[in-house]
């Protein structure tokens, strides 16, 4: 017998074209953590261009993939980062759920708004450097 396994969905199910949609669709309980999380990217990186890439909010950096969120029904996701970044914070990382490129902050948590800011910046220094 063969048993089926299927990721839980996100909690969206809307197909956005705005993160400002994206995040109009996010769920009550998330919604307030989720605008500020995009806040503290946009002023981690006020010239970076944001959309909607693989149904998450994105952004990016002098044309290079910066960072993307998006939700979930119980975390909030952060992919893109990159590996050097994400070893070169991996103390502070050590509390949240990782996997290759991705970073999982418990939806029923406060999110680390510090980290993320040290994160995108470092990453920003990442694209500059190689561009």
């Amino acid at each position: 017998m063969v048993t089926k396994i299927t990721k839980r969905p996100a909690r969206m199910t809307t197909k956005a074209k705005t993160v400002g949609e994206y995040l109009a669709a996010a769920p009550k309980d998330q919604h307030a953590a989720l605008v500020k999380l995009h806040k503290t990217i946009r002023a981690a990186a006020p010239k970076a261009i944001e959309g909607i890439s693989y149904g998450m909010a994105a952004f990016k950096h002098n044309g290079k993939n910066l960072v993307y969120f998006a939700y979930w029904k119980y975390h909030v996701a952060l992919y893109g980062i990159g590996s050097r970044v994400i070893d070169a914070h991996a103390a502070e990382l050590k509390p949240y759920v990782q996997s290759k490129g991705t970073i999982q902050l418990p939806a029923d948590k406060p999110l680390p708004y510090g980290l993320v800011t040290k994160m995108v910046k470092a990453r920003i220094t990442e694209i500059e450097e190689t561009s």
